[in-house]
């Protein structure tokens, strides 16, 4: 007969998100999971098969908890605006008492060794890939940008969401509030 898990499953995912945002994928082992989550090493590898498959959970659980965010995007219908506002609202997701955690995804694709999980890149790529197409559909709310500039901008905000996510670990709200303006002014 097989045992009863001892722990809820969500519990220690959330555990272990919190513990890759602050530390990294590769600078966080089956240990120090074991000692954040609660759990052991087996039940690690008997629910997750290994430190990818916590991960990749942990990937799952962010995309559920950033869909506060998302689908207000999603649901927008003042374009451009909207996407600004998405970007405000990122800032304070990423804020864990006074200090700016950005983004799991883009954290992990800045450490990750290239070549080391293509599962891991790719889950990495589909949420870039979903918040792309959010900008995509915004900007298509304007009717004056052809489908290429459509295209061009969306990538340049995927490039500036990814430098504030990077920009929010060194300066303070204030110059980071500047930084989203900026990127906007002539958009």
């Amino acid at each position: 007969m097989a045992r009863k898990k001892q722990y809820n499953e969500t519990e220690v995912i959330e555990k272990a998100m919190h513990l890759f945002w602050r530390n990294g994928y590769e600078n966080t082992s089956v240990r120090m999971l074991e000692k954040e989550m609660g759990i052991n090493q087996f039940s690690i590898y008997s629910s997750f098969k290994n430190k990818e498959g916590v991960f990749l959970e942990s990937i799952k659980l962010y995309n559920t908890k950033i869909k506060a965010i998302t689908n207000i995007l999603e649901n927008s219908n003042n374009g451009l605006k909207g996407i600004k506002n998405y970007f405000f609202d990122f800032l304070d997701f990423s804020k864990e008492g006074a200090i700016f955690k950005g983004c799991l995804v883009t954290n992990t694709v800045n450490e990750i060794k290239e070549g080391s999980s293509p599962v891991i890149m790719a889950a990495l790529k589909r949420f870039s890939s979903t918040i792309r197409e959010l900008f995509v559909r915004n900007l298509k709310q304007d009717d004056k940008r052809s489908v290429k500039a459509i295209e061009v901008q969306a990538d340049y905000l995927m490039n500036a969401l990814l430098g504030l996510s990077i920009s929010s670990k060194v300066y303070n709200e204030k110059q980071l509030k500047g930084i989203i303006n900026i990127t906007f002014l002539h958009l």
